[in-house]
């Protein structure tokens, strides 16, 4: 079954401070919310993907991983204390739970147990909402500092919310994820199987997988530097490098980039806010087609 992006997870240090980042560059960031496990987060939603901001806000609560059970907020911790800020998981749409784990499990890339959760939500004017979701985790053993995991919506209606989903700078949707490694051929196989369609070649050193939402690309680091202008983020196996948005205005988007004075690159119509700036994420602004 093909799988659309859902989300992905920026962890960062000071979950406020992330959201004034995005919020000047004209972003409409959601309110805190809290994690039964000892992370906070903040979204910024677009319509049928997210970005969240994850801060690690209760450390002694987070439980470790087992064997079969996979601790997000371990995970998110770990990868903090290793890597630093950056974009740390990428989810896909889930539909059926159990059969993206028998999928994930059949392909050599699961042996995690399924994993449900509730918590309480708010709406833009305050109002408080129940949103609750089911998990199933995928892994690709070589890349231990980049997370995988399809999401279903238990209530959608509490979730998604059109105010959230109107940004001063155009943004209205999302073009694709990047990925970076070493050997992009080697982690097709677990691409492909994730997402539920066959990564295809690009150039040498450069595949991509289309999904029912956005694209997920993997290119080599001289290739991300080339195309973006950024430098790609370190260590072994896939490394979540950029997120793609599609702007309806780019003239306004610029101005609203201009605005926050922050460092960014205008590279053959596309603009970057590099992770220099982005608290170790690629920010890539395009038009939308």
């Amino acid at each position: 079954m093909e799988r659309g992006l859902d989300h992905v997870v920026h962890v960062v240090r000071d979950l406020e401070a992330a959201g004034e980042l995005y919020d000047m560059l004209g972003f409409t960031v959601g309110t805190r919310n809290r994690h039964p496990w000892g992370t906070d987060n903040r979204i910024i939603q677009l319509p049928g993907f997210f970005v969240e901001l994850l801060e690690i806000a209760e450390p002694d609560r987070i439980p470790p991983p087992g064997e079969a059970s996979f601790s997000f907020g371990a995970f998110n911790r770990d990868f903090l204390a290793d890597v630093g800020p950056g974009l740390s998981m990428l989810v896909l749409e889930g539909r059926d739970p159990a059969g993206d784990k028998a999928e994930f499990d059949a392909a050599g890339f699961g042996g995690l147990d399924l994993f449900d959760f509730e918590r309480e939500g708010k709406r833009l004017d305050g109002t408080d909402v129940k949103v609750a979701f089911s998990l199933a985790y995928a892994r690709d053993p070589g890349s231990p500092h980049a997370g995988f995991f399809t999401c279903q919506q238990r209530y959608p209606e509490n979730f998604w919310s059109p105010d959230l989903q109107r940004h001063m700078n155009g943004t209205d949707g999302v073009v694709g994820v990047v990925f970076t490694a070493a050997d992009p051929a080697a982690h097709t196989g677990f691409l492909s199987a994730f997402a539920g369609s066959e990564a295809r070649r690009a150039v040498d050193g450069w595949y991509i997988v289309k999904t029912p939402r956005g694209d997920i690309d993997v290119m080599s680091d001289a290739l991300f530097t080339q195309r973006f202008g950024a430098a790609a983020p370190a260590g072994p196996g896939l490394r979540l490098a950029a997120v793609r948005f599609a702007v309806g205005d780019m003239d306004r988007l610029r101005r609203r980039v201009s605005s926050s004075r922050m460092s960014v690159e205008d590279i053959e119509g596309v603009v970057v806010v590099g992770p220099k700036s982005a608290l170790g994420a690629t920010l890539v602004f395009e038009a939308a087609r």
